[in-house]
């Protein structure tokens, strides 16, 4: 499926408009136990299919561990155990890989055996094509693991050439220079303690840095009492270091028995990393096998708790979807509170003509079909109670309100240009959903260029869409195009204000009640009123009149007034005018809050 850029951030598919991961498509659907299952997830997401049989064999392995709840916990609890097999064969192929990455290799592979064993155990009957391949892909790897597993120490360094990662009885040339090294250490400890016997001082240490080697340290006060074979090597201000022959001849054994151990570790390492880079592509279709798993037993746990359905995906050019929900906003919806709703792109009415204020779902309604189409043509379970999808070769989405300084684009011309694509490159097979075209100009010029889309994508384009407008005049179109449908969002009005049903049915609304939005957003209620005055005017057809005749015979704020104009003032409280004459400067702390106790009281009229 082709979706441009401005689709894939207008639907949110990785990222939200704000760059955050969190409240993305791919944030409520990432159900994966792996790293390699994560990343998977995220590529069949970014990429959606076209072949209807490949997407149902896709379907078909997700079906497999929705109906089978204990198989699904079994594997997912398996695969949570296996390390990021991928990555560690990436780094070692490279030469980048270290010990810790050999270790991921051993453990990811072990779990090869115990997972073809679950899918293989009795009672679960054939699995799907995909489940058989993915088994096979798992491939034996048991004596590779083995050598691994005899190779590699419990604690392992990051870096080979930080040496300890080579077991002990692994190698015998490399055991017999360990033994020599921690031998000739041994002996240092004993040269320690005949030095203390020899001159009496208790606290004589035999100490090693990188630039003297080792050295015999003392106090200065005991400097005096150290003599032959102990010669004098450096003085600190706390300490005195000599050096003997005895020691210099323990140290040239230590040093050559740790170099030579740590040259046969990293040749030990280096041939256990080229055996796992002889063998990477089984290794890397184990890898592959185990994240094609994750992802399928994923996205049945997220069909199994959302209670999502198996779609309906063919080479028709159908989409009807039954009680359909937005993926992401359902899951911020506490107690399941989420109206759905259907949508019926068949021939007789693929272009559907959405109409109803702002704050009453219609955006919603237009980004939850397009992703339910996405989810179905990745091969995943869907947020709805039924779905029936016709291929969708391209997904455009026209939604939301945004500059582009960068390129001297205004939000009217970033509009424009997206609008302009859809047009030029929608085709039978293609996905449309539209919203607000043309508001970011004149009325007449904004009505006109949405009028002209609307026309363009029914008798040229005759794609699928959806067309969200509050230019209610767009709605006699239905009239003269036949494929065109008219549905609106549900609202009622109580007591002046309106109660939003965020339910579509058939029908245009009857207006937008931007001024009840406005109310419900703050505006104040001088504002309010004088907008109402307006519309007023405006609905009784006097539109015709000029700005100034508008302004003149609709004073500023005259409507919020409850008296006529010619009417004189209230009275100014006489608690104002006390307020008006005091001097907050002049008076003490006690002075303020008696006299502030005083006008309450006067205020309240007691």
């Amino acid at each position: 499926m082709a979706i441009d850029p401005a689709t894939r951030r207008n639907l949110e598919l990785t990222t939200t408009l704000g760059g955050e991961r969190s409240g993305s498509l791919l944030s409520v659907i990432d159900r994966t136990v792996t790293n390699g299952g994560a990343r998977a997830l995220a590529a069949r997401l970014a990429a959606p299919g076209t072949d209807p049989r490949a997407i149902n064999a896709h379907l078909d392995m997700v079906q497999f561990f929705h109906e089978d709840a204990d198989l699904r916990e079994t594997v997912r609890g398996l695969l949570a155990k296996v390390p990021d097999l991928e990555r560690a064969l990436s780094r070692l192929t490279l030469g980048r890989g270290g010990p810790r990455d050999l270790a991921a290799v051993r453990d990811g592979l072990a779990e090869t055996a115990r997972l073809r064993a679950i899918l293989a155990r009795d009672g679960l009957g054939p699995p799907p094509d995909g489940i058989a391949k993915a088994g096979d892909d798992l491939g034996e790897h048991a004596a590779l693991v083995e050598r691994l597993g005899r190779a590699l120490a419990a604690e392992l360094p990051v870096y080979a050439r930080d040496g300890g990662l080579i077991a002990a009885g692994y190698a015998p040339q490399l055991d017999e220079q360990r033994t020599l090294r921690d031998e000739s250490k041994r002996l240092i400890a004993a040269l320690e303690y005949r030095y203390r016997e020899e001159t009496g001082i208790a606290s004589l240490k035999i100490r090693h840095n990188n630039v003297l080697g080792y050295y015999v340290e003392v106090t200065p006060t005991h400097a005096d009492k150290v003599g032959p074979p102990l010669t004098h090597r450096q003085t600190l201000a706390g300490a005195v270091r000599f050096n003997s022959p005895e020691l210099g001849e323990l140290q040239d054994k230590i040093t050559r028995a740790a170099d030579r151990a740590l040259a046969l570790e990293i040749e030990l390492f280096d041939e256990l990393a080229g055996e796992v880079v002889a063998r990477s592509e089984p290794v890397a279709r184990a890898a592959a096998a185990f994240a094609a798993i994750d992802v399928v037993a994923a996205l049945a746990e997220l069909a199994a708790t959302r209670r999502y359905c198996r779609p309906d995906v063919d080479d028709s050019q159908a989409f009807e979807i039954k009680g359909g929900r937005h993926p992401v906003v359902e899951s911020f919806v506490d107690g399941g509170g989420f109206v759905a709703n259907d949508c019926d792109l068949s021939e007789a009415q693929r272009l559907w003509l959405l109409t109803g204020p702002n704050m009453a779902g219609k955006s919603t309604f237009l980004r939850q079909n397009a992703l339910i189409a996405v989810l179905a043509q990745m091969g995943a379970y869907v947020p709805a109670d039924s779905a029936r999808i016709g291929v969708v070769d391209r997904l455009f989405s026209r939604v939301g309100a945004a500059d582009d300084l960068a390129r001297g684009r205004s939000t009217f011309m970033v509009e424009m240009v997206e609008t302009a694509a859809i047009l030029n490159l929608a085709g039978p097979r293609a996905l449309v959903i539209l919203d607000e075209i043309g508001r970011g100009t004149a009325t007449y010029d904004g009505l006109s260029i949405a009028w002209a889309t609307v026309e363009h994508l029914h008798e040229v384009n005759r794609c699928r869409g959806l067309f969200a407008t509050h230019y209610h005049e767009l709605t006699a179109l239905a009239a003269k195009l036949p494929a065109l449908a008219c549905h609106g969002m549900r609202v009622r009005e109580w007591e002046g204000d309106i109660v939003f049903l965020y339910e579509v049915a058939p029908g245009a609304a009857d207006r937008s009640y931007g001024i009840h939005v406005a109310k419900l957003a703050g505006l104040p209620p001088a504002d309010i009123a004088r907008a109402e005055a307006v519309l007023e005017r405006l609905e009784r057809g006097e539109s015709s009149s000029t700005p100034v005749q508008l302004a003149e015979d609709l004073p500023l704020f005259a409507a919020a007034r409850k008296e006529p104009l010619s009417e004189a003032p209230a009275e100014r409280p006489a608690v104002l005018d006390r307020l008006a004459a005091l001097d907050p400067d002049s008076l003490s702390p006690r002075e303020a809050l008696e006299l502030l106790y005083r006008l309450q009281s006067e205020a309240r009229g007691d």
